[in-house]
């Protein structure tokens, strides 16, 4: 299921994609303004190793803890409407802006240096670090690669792992890339940046209106270095296959069907992992399209 010529995959195959009231809620989301935050969300900055880090927490702050990691060109608002259902369950639900993403922008290396995995991963460790217990950990895209590295650091600090439309591949990760993969290992980490921004731009996945001004909104702001460096990383990839696979926490690969990954090679490292694997009917931002969905699953992981 991993070559070109692999035949279309049926979500409903995997035991997902299942028409419930979570399916209906999300389909009735209606466009809003991402700019403000959910209510009763506390914002604040930490000083992370990287530098100041822009945080947004919603639920008691007793509850178990659930750190939601953004990717590249993201941030904590892509979790906007999770943090509440997540919180609504008895769970403190925290997100943050990564090193060079959105309001966190100031963070990152020395001059000279280059943004890499140790920044990154070195962050969300302080991340996981600031409160007790371990944390049930999402990371998203390119944030899950991030993830992965922390847990084969610090595996104490993690009670679960999600891996959210994470590239699914080591190596060059783009390989992967449906129609496009063959062709990115051509590019530099500046043009592949540029075509990122562009496409995300361009709105080819046609997001709302109200959440496609969030996303020029917050390109003013997010370092194009960092996106730069990162998409470098993602064309060298770690493989972390086997430690996972050898994990005792429970875990899980979320994607959307028309992900930009081939959804094989999703099932391909669910299977590897040994990780349960759920399938919605959307694209790359479930946490967005499909909150009540991936929140239900989340649950049930948790459980």
């Amino acid at each position: 299921m991993t070559g070109e010529d692999a035949p279309a995959e049926e979500p409903e195959g995997y035991g997902s994609a299942k028409v419930d009231k979570d399916v209906l809620l999300d389909e009735a989301i209606p466009d809003i303004d991402w700019t403000i935050p959910p209510d009763g969300a506390e914002r604040d900055i930490v000083h992370a190793p990287s530098g100041p880090l822009a945080t947004l927490s919603v639920g008691r702050v007793d509850g178990r803890r659930v750190l939601l990691v953004p990717g590249v060109t993201g941030s904590k608002e892509d979790f906007a409407l999770m943090l509440p259902l997540l919180a609504a369950a008895g769970y403190r639900a925290e997100s943050f802006d990564m090193a060079g993403q959105y309001e966190s922008a100031t963070a990152g290396p020395p001059a000279g240096r280059h943004f890499d995995h140790d920044l990154f991963v070195r962050d969300l460790l302080f991340m996981l670090e600031r409160g007790d217990g371990p944390v049930h950990v999402l990371g998203y895209s390119f944030a899950g690669t991030v993830a992965q590295l922390a847990y084969a650091a610090r595996p104490e600090l993690f009670a679960s792992l999600t891996l959210l439309s994470c590239p699914p591949e080591p190596g060059q990760g783009f390989r992967g890339v449906k129609r496009l993969g063959r062709f990115t290992g051509l590019t530099t980490g500046r043009v592949g940046a540029a075509l990122m921004i562009w496409g995300v731009k361009r709105n080819f996945t046609k997001v709302p209106p109200g959440r496609l001004a969030f996303v020029h909104h917050r390109f003013r702001f997010t370092n194009r270095r960092s996106v730069r460096d990162i998409i470098v990383l993602m064309k060298h990839a770690p493989d972390l296959r086997d430690v996972l696979g050898a994990a005792p926490i429970p875990k899980l690969v979320a994607v959307g069907e028309h992900d930009l990954w081939r959804l094989g090679l999703h099932a391909a490292l669910a299977e590897a992992i040994g990780a349960r694997l759920a399938v919605y009917r959307t694209g790359h931002s479930p946490c967005e399209t499909a909150p009540h969905q991936l929140v239900r699953d989340l649950l049930a992981l948790y459980r």
